[in-house]
């Protein structure tokens, strides 16, 4: 199918409708001759003939516009549509989301590590280390 526009593509609905439309003209106009009491059986050829035609060319317009459609909602790639396109930016933005959260994640969790190596270092130089003073009771370095 050849690459179309938006507009073009109405327009071709548009189009099919008004084939639609004589279709059953021509039906109807197959009937009515074929009800009168003297029919033209030549009439009644020519609107079947135009109906069949008409007929016809609805389908096949019908055929194109459901393949097109059926190429737009797989995501296959084909002339005139960025739907493709759309659905791997879609995803390329997920995986970016995705990522930026697990590197925040990341990100806190190395800060806590560092804050605990941090406060476990500062402990350490506080004077927490155990001596003992006279009469052998433990004390700890702050004060005794």
């Amino acid at each position: 199918m050849e690459r179309t526009a938006p507009m073009e593509r109405i327009q071709v609905l548009d189009s099919i409708e008004k084939d639609i439309i004589t279709c059953l003209h021509s039906a109807g106009q197959v009937m009515a001759e074929l009800s009168k009491e003297k029919s033209s059986l030549k009439q009644a050829e020519n609107h079947t003939q135009m109906f069949l035609k008409t007929l016809g060319a609805v389908e096949s317009k019908l055929t194109d516009q459901i393949n097109y459609l059926t190429q737009v909602s797989t995501g296959q790639p084909h002339e005139g549509s960025g739907y493709a396109s759309q659905k791997v930016l879609q995803m390329a933005w997920h995986r970016l989301e995705h990522a930026r959260s697990r590197v925040n994640e990341l990100d806190r969790i190395k800060v806590r590590h560092v804050q605990g190596r941090t406060a476990g270092r500062s402990q350490q130089s506080n004077g927490s280390q155990v001596s003992t003073g006279s009469g052998g009771n433990v004390a700890t370095g702050q004060g005794t």
